[in-house]
This record gives C-alpha cells, sequence and structure tokens, in this order.
C-alpha cells in the first residue's frame, strides 16, 4: 500500500494574513474584508482582501495541503474587488485564455502568477461553501465542526506552485496624460502603472 504524503513541506507556504488551526482539518475559513477571531479546528483562517494576489495565495495553499476539501466564504466582501464573488466564479468557471476569472464582477479577476494546473486542482480538491455576508462566529464554528472531519484527503500528494517569473518593465515616465481609465469627473487611473492622477 502506497502512503501518499499530505502536506507539503514547511506548509503554509505562502505568506499572509491568516491563522494556521489544524492542519489535518478539511476545511479552510476564509472571512473575505472581515475580521473575525479565529477557530483552531480550522486549517487555516484569514482574511482575502483582493481578487487577484489574495485568491492566488490561496489557492497555493490549499493544493499544498491534500487534507483540505472545503472552503468556507464568509465576512463581508472587500468593496470594488469582490474577492468572495470572484473566488466563487473561479471554482465554478475556471479562467479564460488571458488569466481572467469567468464571470467575476471583481476590479481585476486575474490569475497571473500560477499554473492552470494548481488552479484545476483547485477546483478538483475542495467544495466551496458559500457564506459570504456571514460574520457570527457561533455560526461559523458550528460550520467548522460539521466539516472539519468531513470526507477523505484529496488523493494526491500536494503541488507546490512555483510563481512565474514576470520580466519587470521599464515604465513610461508618468503624468497626468497617461491616464487611460476614468475613476471619476476628477480623477484618472493609469492601469499599467496603477498611479492616480487628477483629470
Amino acid at each position: 500500500m502506497v502512503i501518499l504524503k499530505r502536506i507539503a513541506d514547511d506548509w503554509p507556504v505562502v505568506k499572509g494574513d491568516y491563522t494556521v488551526g489544524n492542519p489535518e482539518s478539511r476545511i479552510v475559513v476564509v472571512t473575505l474584508a472581515s475580521s473575525i477571531e479565529s477557530n483552531p479546528e480550522a486549517c487555516l483562517w484569514g482574511t482575502c482582501k483582493t481578487e487577484n494576489l489574495g485568491a492566488e495565495k490561496l489557492i497555493t495553499n490549499i493544493v499544498s495541503n491534500s487534507n483540505i476539501r472545503f472552503v468556507l466564504l464568509c465576512g463581508g466582501e472587500s468593496r470594488g474587488h469582490l474577492s468572495g464573488h470572484t473566488i466563487l466564479k473561479l471554482h465554478k468557471n475556471g479562467v479564460d485564455g488571458k488569466g481572467r476569472i469567468i464571470g467575476s464582477e471583481g476590479a481585476i479577476p486575474f490569475v497571473e502568477n500560477i499554473p492552470r494546473i494548481a488552479i484545476q486542482r483547485f477546483r478538483n480538491q475542495v467544495e466551496v461553501i458559500d457564506c459570504i455576508g456571514e460574520t457570527d462566529s457561533e455560526v461559523l464554528g458550528n460550520i467548522v465542526d460539521t466539516y472539519k472531519d468531513k470526507r477523505d484527503a484529496y488523493n494526491e500528494e500536494p503541488v507546490l506552485v512555483t510563481s512565474k517569473s514576470r520580466k519587470k518593465k521599464t515604465l513610461p515616465p508618468v503624468s497626468s496624460d497617461n491616464g487611460d481609465m476614468f475613476i471619476s469627473d476628477e480623477f484618472v487611473i493609469d492601469t499599467e502603472t496603477g498611479m492616480i492622477f487628477k483629470a
């Protein structure tokens, strides 16, 4: 009988705004933009405020621990980013050829730094429980208790994700003339640099 490795060395492999609970637990709790007291029976418990880098970190830590089978989304959404909505769409629909999360209404719904194989593994490995908006610790604790031992671990070894290396671009000189997206009548943003200017 072959015994599969369940947890990657030095797990969790990506740092973030979370608390590590029981690495053998089957459930991760994502409190989106809310700070909610953690439950030690969850594998990981923490926020995810952005729909791109936050989602990438979440996926990376999940696929590197085969014990994780459920992701509980709770707490309030991060305004504009809609990270909870985006994680639901990513799980359901995946990404298109350009890395855009299909169906997401978030501001920057792109997964660019992790390979497609990690996204597919995430979609296969876990079930997402949608409790977006719920902040009651007792309610969330009951959900953790229900799912912490549910199902066997995923029947494949952990996947270690290495970020795609990105070449540093030489950015053009910036000025208010570079703004290519209006935020309001008063401000524009240069989407390449992320800088905001008065219109």
